[in-house]
């Protein structure tokens, strides 16, 4: 069985702190979505069913924000990203990433392998950055894992450490002539959210292979550093580093900084609802249903229904039955591990806003802490301490819901 850093307590208690912080919103959600909708003459404007609401959800968010990843594409050209993903890192951990091709072997013409390197110039670690897609030989996603761990026990000589290799694979679009790669914004928050996994696999501490980088963390902060790294995103200074058309030079503008920003909130009340969902049903049927007993599952989950939809669920709903996370994967009694992972990393992330995001050398102090905590303490100390290491306290739920547009924002750094 996988470890969890919550108990059944603690999770539920999360999930009824996010839950009664969405209620109100997500039925404003709702309201807003039928007074667009009537103007539009729509009408199931006042009786909106499920498939309405999936439907006008994507026209105010259009009318509102009008992003089309397409159009943005331009201004993320892979080298660009990447440059500015190092950059960031050379700032927040004290790292240069240096190209090494040729120091190991590929698989692929297009697969990069890198060094980190401390400020003195002595190796870390490396990984492979595998960054397009090949259908005939790849699966579709994006994924980040060990090729070597750290460790003292395997290293050729038993004294010195064995450092550690990670890979980054992803499938995004190659690039053609001389047109580099182009990503969509979500592509972005992709690499940024795999490079924080392999970041923890390659500044770790731990010589002991078995707890080193994320072997050994429980199951439900192992996304802490990835989702981290998302947020820096939606910092000015690093988006602004990288949004720079690749034809013309052209950086972002304010305007659609600004909308990027608003649609990362949008419905979030809505999406918040319905992952507690979720997360309820998964935890009740693992610890509290009894087969055979009064209710059939699919009556806990109307129930659950009940308090976490704004608009009940058709009688017929059968979603279970195709709920594979908690069925046929590893999720069973941890769905709620994406609240709780989200919990950590804003929490995580606040501490920077905190500092000072436009404070340098706050930023950097801040950084340090988290790479000596977080990143380097792998899986031989409990993550609860781990965090506490860092933070100076246990995880608080309100930078989460600050970021979800929730609470009160603080002032934009």
């Amino acid at each position: 069985m996988a470890m969890k850093m919550a108990t059944v307590e603690k999770a539920e208690e999360l999930l009824e702190k996010i839950r009664s912080a969405s209620w109100d919103s997500a039925v404003q959600d709702l309201e807003d979505l039928k007074t667009f909708a009537k103007k539009q003459n729509a009408e199931e404007a006042n009786d909106m069913c499920h498939w309405d609401i999936i439907f006008w959800s994507e026209r105010l968010r259009e009318a509102q924000y009008d992003i089309n990843e397409e159009e943005l594409r331009p201004f993320f050209a892979l080298p660009k990203v990447m440059e500015s993903l190092f950059t960031l890192a050379k700032m927040l951990f004290e790292i240069d990433i240096e190209p090494a091709d040729g120091l190991a072997p590929v698989w692929d013409k297009d697969v990069k392998f890198y060094a980190v390197k401390d400020l003195s110039g002595c190796p870390v670690a490396y990984f492979y950055f595998d960054p397009y897609s090949r259908p005939s030989e790849k699966q579709g996603g994006a994924w980040m894992d060990q090729v070597f761990g750290r460790s003292r026990v395997l290293s050729q000589d038993g004294t010195s450490v064995r450092l550690p290799i990670a890979h980054i694979v992803c499938n995004q679009t190659p690039p053609v002539g001389d047109k580099p790669s182009l990503m969509t914004f979500r592509e972005v928050e992709t690499v940024f959210h795999e490079f924080g996994h392999a970041l923890q696999n390659m500044l770790t501490k731990q010589d002991e292979g078995l707890v080193a980088g994320s072997r050994g963390v429980e199951w439900d902060a192992v996304e802490l550093p990835s989702q981290f790294m998302e947020n820096w995103c939606y910092h000015r200074q690093t988006l602004m580093g990288m949004a720079k058309h690749y034809e013309t030079g052209e950086i972002l503008s304010e305007e659609r900084y600004l909308k990027l920003l608003a649609a990362r909130t949008f419905r979030k009340a809505s999406e918040n609802l319905r992952q507690i969902r979720f997360a309820s049903i998964d935890l009740e049927l693992y610890s509290k249903y009894v087969p055979g007993g009064s209710e059939t599952i699919f009556d806990v989950d109307q129930r659950i229904a009940q308090r976490t939809q704004v608009v009940p669920l058709l009688q017929e709903d059968r979603f279970l039955c195709s709920f594979l996370h908690i069925f046929a994967d590893a999720y069973a009694a941890g769905y709620y591990s994406y609240q709780w992972a989200e919990v950590l990393s804003a929490d995580a992330f606040s501490a920077f806003e905190e500092a000072g995001l436009d404070n340098e050398k706050a930023v950097k102090d801040t950084g340090k802490r988290f790479r000596d905590t977080v990143l380097a303490l792998g899986g031989g100390r409990p993550p609860l301490q781990v965090f506490i290491d860092f933070r100076g306290r246990e995880p608080s739920i309100d930078p989460l819901l600050r970021h979800n547009g929730l609470l009160p924002t603080a002032a934009a750094a």
